[in-house]
């Protein structure tokens, strides 16, 4: 299986620029039956992802645009090729500017 990040990158930013939520997803590998799942993940400037839980081992890596990501009283940012790792809590990531990552996870169970 092939497919070009820059493709759906560009597909992706253009979805989350008219979406009401400012963001557009999509799993890219893995899944159900899968240790291993990677998504892309496009915010439009100021567009968040609410705190939440970590399913497991995770990692974003920052495709284009910047990025913060919180966990508790901490916080990262990340620019293009900045890989930020997932901390194992609660966390949300919030989009400085138009921005695209690769969001991997390694579930456990």
């Amino acid at each position: 299986m092939e497919l070009s990040l820059k493709e759906r990158v560009g597909v992706h930013l253009e979805r989350a620029a008219t979406s009401s939520a400012g963001r557009s997803a999509e799993t890219l590998y893995g899944g159900q039956g899968h240790a291993l799942r990677q998504t892309l993940i496009a915010l439009r400037a100021g567009a968040s992802l609410a705190e939440h839980e970590s399913p497991g081992e995770a990692t974003l890596l920052v495709l284009c645009g910047r990025v913060v990501l919180r966990s508790g009283a901490e916080s990262w940012e990340g620019g293009r090729t900045d890989l930020l790792v997932i901390p194992p809590g609660r966390h949300s990531l919030e989009a400085v500017e138009e921005s695209a990552a690769l969001l991997s996870v390694a579930k456990t169970d």
